[in-house]
């Protein structure tokens, strides 16, 4: 099996579902590690300029609006408001963006797990994207629920990692010996 690395040139990144409402229901990290996570992987997009969708489930509803660090971080994002479709791939304009794209590998985050990533993960991968679930930015209500969607989505081979791994993919430094800071940036020594 190859390996194809994923770059700035070949990946996009999906927010689902990242809402206030949603938000106020995520038991599987504390708020702050949840919001915090949810940033680092809006700034790997800002970072890399890597192109973002966002979308949201009844908006107006008590799902809530766009959580402010992703609104706030990716201004230029697409954003697509669904109606009531839970997995995203069901909505037209949600589909028709991903595609426009034109980017096979998609990092893909969301609350909550079960349903708003895996359903997307699961429905990517089968139209011939390569999905790539960036757990720390999502979440849930029960960690059993999330580890039962974990296993259902590597079981139909999606990528389940965290942000950092990320980083430092995108950022071309995921190979052998990569993990070090780029020679521009010369480490100094520690001092007591």
């Amino acid at each position: 099996m190859s390996y194809d690395r994923i770059t700035a040139d070949n990946a996009a990144v999906l927010f689902v579902d990242h809402q206030t409402g949603l938000a106020n229901g995520v038991q599987t990290q504390s708020p702050p590690e949840f919001i915090n996570n949810v940033k680092a992987l809006v700034t790997i997009a800002q970072i890399y300029k890597l192109p973002s969708i966002i979308t949201t489930s009844a908006a107006d509803g008590p799902n809530g609006p766009i959580m402010p660090v992703v609104a706030q971080g990716l201004p230029d994002a697409t954003v697509v408001h669904r109606p009531g479709q839970i997995n995203a791939f069901d909505n037209a304009d949600f589909a028709a963006a991903v595609k426009k794209i034109g980017r096979k590998k998609l990092l893909m985050a969301g609350i909550s797990t079960e349903v708003c990533v895996a359903f997307v993960a699961l429905s990517a991968r089968s139209l011939g994207y390569e999905p790539y679930a960036v757990l720390d930015a999502s979440g849930t209500w029960s960690k059993l629920v999330e580890d039962a969607a974990i296993a259902r989505m590597v079981q139909a081979g999606v990528t389940a990692s965290a942000s950092r791994r990320y980083l430092f993919s995108v950022g071309g430094r995921d190979g052998p010996g990569d993990c070090r800071w780029p020679q521009s940036q010369p480490s100094k020594p520690v001092r007591p």
